[in-house]
């Protein structure tokens, strides 16, 4: 079992940068996949990036070039850092976590899930 949470949203204006967490508890968190999904308003849950066990990461071509994904095993985190913000990156985040370990873009992989946290980007 693990618990996931997130936390670092806010409301931000477009170009600045943002690093959102997720912090988990439960046990043999570093043999998980983690990966980071977004939800706008009237639209689908969509995947952003993910991290295996082993450290390999997968981006959504939407984010690529502008957002890093990475984490610390030694402190049960994953972070999502987001450079450039544009108003079309506003939605609830959430971080997931996939016992598979294999990082893939596939949301249905993913075992465990967080609340959420809001981004906001304005023009």
């Amino acid at each position: 079992q693990v618990q996931l949470v997130e936390s670092g949203g806010g409301l931000v204006q477009a170009g600045v940068s943002l690093r959102l967490s997720c912090a988990a508890s439960g046990r043999s968190f570093s043999s998980y996949a983690v990966g980071w999904f977004r939800q706008a308003p009237g639209k689908e849950r969509e995947f952003v990036a993910a991290i295996s066990r082993s450290g390999w990461k997968n981006y959504a071509d939407s984010v690529k070039g502008r957002t890093t994904i990475s984490r610390d095993n030694a402190k049960n985190m994953v972070y999502l850092q987001m450079n450039s913000l544009k108003p079309e990156d506003t939605a609830v985040y959430y971080c997931a976590a996939d016992s598979l370990g294999t990082a893939t873009g596939r949301e249905r992989s993913y075992d465990y899930w967080g609340q959420g946290t809001q981004v906001t980007v304005s023009s």
